[in-house]
């Protein structure tokens, strides 16, 4: 019963095939290979549109490429306060950027509110050089706590960033999950509703390590080919890359995964809401799934074999949690089963 993180699970088997049928033999080095152009070609048509594609190995790095694309001197990048740029990246996005700066905006259940979002742009002028200027917007989708930005939120926040003529950068490590959860397409997720570049997370969905920044703005995509090579990102032998997307992509590999892992989000969080011993904190949108549980309960659930995460109160959270009790986190992958699921709904169910 592994809920701990969907980074925590293996490679789906079709992924890991593809990686044995292309580990022989020669091919172009540098991401010149006949399997890599074919894969930039498969994203240009995903997204209907030509797309600048650039493989690296994790979601730290796509962030940070992201926003060193748009970099300024005394640059100031607005995400939400919880963001995982803000909470997990370890100042990678400043250090990418020599000195750069992240602001955090305050929204519910780790979504941006736009009132928030143009007060906190409003606070810094471009032309006074004490406070620093605004450089980019990024939303992450799905978010942290498991929520999912619907296409009228996107558009809201990219008709803020076109007003100040900042770019908006979307932390896609769940882009999938929040896909299908929506039921849209990528270009309507993303450049349709205003995104400028993307951080397309393939590693949490059933990959190896296949990560790539997805650039809807053309004229960067030269400057960001050095920008990734000076910060070691350039795979010599990125044919490896190509072939998990090559197997992530096929026969709708990739939205498949996706959807088994929501499916198994909503059946986790059924099983919660009828266990006496347990009560949801927000229904999931995507594949994490946050309960209000008693401390000593998750000690008896966690020696059954029961693993997942303690998790802070995220900002615009009211619901009440007791003296004996904390907020955890749950997260389902491609890899979960209903088997294991059912099993965790008996332990609670009293």
């Amino acid at each position: 019963m592994i809920f701990t993180s969907d980074n925590w699970a293996g490679a789906h088997p079709s992924i890991a095939a593809g990686l044995s049928a292309n580990a022989g033999g020669f091919s172009t080095a540098y991401g010149d290979g006949t399997l890599d152009r074919a894969i930039y070609r498969r994203f240009n048509e995903i997204f209907e549109r030509e797309v600048a594609v650039f493989f690296v190995a994790t979601g730290t790095a796509a962030n940070s490429l992201s926003l060193t694309a748009y970099n300024k001197p005394g640059g100031i990048s607005f995400c939400h306060r919880e963001s995982h740029l803000i909470e997990d990246e370890c100042g990678a996005p400043e250090y990418f950027t020599g000195g750069s700066r992240l602001y955090g905006v305050d929204g519910a259940l780790g979504k941006i509110d736009p009132n928030n979002l143009e007060r906190a742009v409003g606070r810094f002028a471009p032309e006074i050089v004490h406070s620093g200027r605004p450089m980019a917007i990024s939303i992450t989708q799905s978010t942290e706590v498991g929520t999912v930005y619907t296409q009228n939120e996107i558009a809201r926040i990219s008709e803020i960033a076109r007003h100040h003529r900042l770019p908006l950068h979307m932390d896609g490590a769940r882009f999938a999950n929040a896909l299908v959860a929506l039921g849209t397409t990528p270009a309507e997720m993303t450049w349709k509703s205003g995104v400028d570049i993307l951080s397309f997370g393939g590693t949490k969905n059933g990959c190896w390590c296949a990560e790539a920044v997805v650039l809807f703005d053309l004229d960067r995509a030269g400057e960001l080919a050095f920008l990734r090579k000076r910060a070691a990102q350039l795979f010599s032998k990125s044919r490896f890359v190509a072939a998990q997307f090559d197997a992530y992509f096929r026969d709708g590999l990739w939205l498949d995964t996706a959807r088994h892992a929501n499916a198994m989000a909503a059946r986790l969080a059924a099983a919660i809401e009828d266990s006496p011993s347990a009560r949801l904190a927000w229904l999931p949108q995507a594949n994490e799934v946050f309960a209000v549980m008693k401390k000593a309960e998750v000690e008896r659930l966690q020696a059954a074999g029961a693993a997942f995460f303690d998790w802070h109160k995220p900002h615009g959270f009211d619901g009440h949690i007791g003296e004996d009790e904390a907020l955890y986190r749950f997260v389902t992958s491609f890899a979960t089963t209903v088997e294991e699921v059912d099993r965790f709904g008996h332990l609670i169910a009293g």
